[in-house]
């Protein structure tokens, strides 16, 4: 029995030594790590979808926007300050929508042909609730006087609206004695010219071929200067260049 209790003891001890030489056990190769499970978050999906479609919607309102075009009124012809606008003058032209300009429709037209200019139009502009006036400004405070002038005594373009200053001829013309201004003078300087009538369009009864009848608004201070000189025929017209042209 003793050689037995030895042999038992002797075998413990070798197994004790042993245990510090085992290999660590390893995970398997072929295992994967487990995945991390994503959250998902509809509501937020469906926002970034209906974010995409408003964008989409909103591009195409502004394509359909700027491709839509009304009908507005264009100016032809000149048109002095203070002179009404004819309904010759205007034609219909069609311009994008939504521009911001303060146009007049087209559809307004004979309603701007009982208006006035508040301003020179030129020709080629698109006509705006700013240039039409109710009433012509041109011959508030002033004297209208009426003016018959024969070729060479007015400049061949003299319309309505044009700034002119009129001139006396010389100073002893017949029937102008006793009239003020020596030849040359200018008899007034800041008139306006309201209307313009010649024996083809209409001038007044009585006008001789050549002559034409023009009206102009001037200073009730040179009023007695020019009707005593115009009356005589000594009275010529020069039309000023328009203001800030040089």
């Amino acid at each position: 029995m003793p050689s037995e209790r030895g042999t038992i003891q002797q075998g413990l001890a070798s197994d004790t030594q042993g245990q510090g030489t085992w290999p660590e056990a390893a995970a398997p190769s072929g295992r994967r790590l487990p995945a991390v499970r994503r959250e998902r978050k509809p509501a937020l999906a469906a926002f970034a979808l209906l974010l995409i479609i408003g964008g989409a919607l909103a591009a195409g309102l502004l394509v359909v926007q700027s491709g839509k075009r009304v009908a507005a009124i264009e100016i032809t012809q000149q048109v002095g300050a203070g002179q009404r606008i004819p309904l010759g003058v205007m034609q219909q032209v069609q311009v994008a929508s939504g521009t911001g300009l303060a146009y007049v429709p087209w559809a307004e037209a004979s309603q701007v042909a009982r208006f006035y200019a508040a301003i020179t139009i030129p020709p080629g502009t698109l006509l705006t609730g700013a240039m039409v006036a109710r009433a012509s400004g041109v011959t508030t405070g002033r004297d209208i006087l009426g003016l018959a002038l024969k070729d060479g005594q007015l400049p061949a373009q003299l319309k309505p609206g044009d700034q002119v200053r009129i001139y006396a001829v010389s100073g002893q013309a017949s029937g102008s004695a006793g009239c003020p201004g020596a030849g040359g003078a200018a008899l007034t300087g800041d008139a306006v010219v309201v209307s313009v009538l010649t024996p083809g369009n209409g001038s007044l009864a009585g006008s001789s071929g050549g002559t034409t009848d023009v009206t102009v608004a001037v200073s009730p201070a040179d009023a007695g200067a020019v009707a005593c000189d115009s009356a005589a025929g000594n009275v010529a017209v020069v039309v000023l260049p328009p203001a800030g042209g040089g």
